[in-house]
């Protein structure tokens, strides 16, 4: 019985949120293309389910398709590996807008236009190593709402 209370609340509280704003909260892909009705938690399940289940949503993320945004660069398993181990160098290497673990991490992130991208980060550099303790994961959080 309390799961089903509990399951009643979500959908009457999503339902409240979804009327209220833009709906943003499926993400882009078919599902956001063929349902355009966003007024309640089971038009909103469906968008979602249909952008699941179709397979075209990360397509779409990839290559700008679907109502996605394309990505300038993906966060990945390697990228993450890499800044973990190479901390110290980076922060220098960003500092000065160049370097080899630079471009290795360019390289990793599929950035394209690496001049722009090393610029960016070396303009932002105070918002990306934002204390003398931050952590991995908050670095490239920082570089990848920086950058972009």
């Amino acid at each position: 019985m309390k799961k089903i209370l509990v399951s009643l609340a979500a959908v009457v509280a999503l339902s409240g949120v979804a009327s209220a704003t833009v709906n943003n909260q499926t993400g882009c892909g078919l599902g956001s293309m063929i349902i355009k009705d966003d007024s309640s938690a089971v038009m909103l399940a469906l968008q979602a389910t249909t952008n699941g289940t179709s397979g075209n949503q990360t397509f779409g993320i990839t290559s700008g398709t679907s109502n996605c945004k394309k990505t300038k660069f993906v966060m990945n398993e390697r990228a993450e590996e890499f800044v973990a181990s190479n901390m110290d160098i980076l922060a220098k290497e960003i500092a000065v807008g160049q370097g080899e673990s630079l471009d290795t991490l360019d390289e990793l992130l599929g950035v394209e236009d690496k001049l722009a991208f090393n610029a960016a980060l070396q303009a932002n550099y105070n918002k990306i190593y934002s204390s003398k303790s931050v952590k991995m994961a908050d670095v490239l959080d920082n570089i990848a709402t920086t950058a972009l």
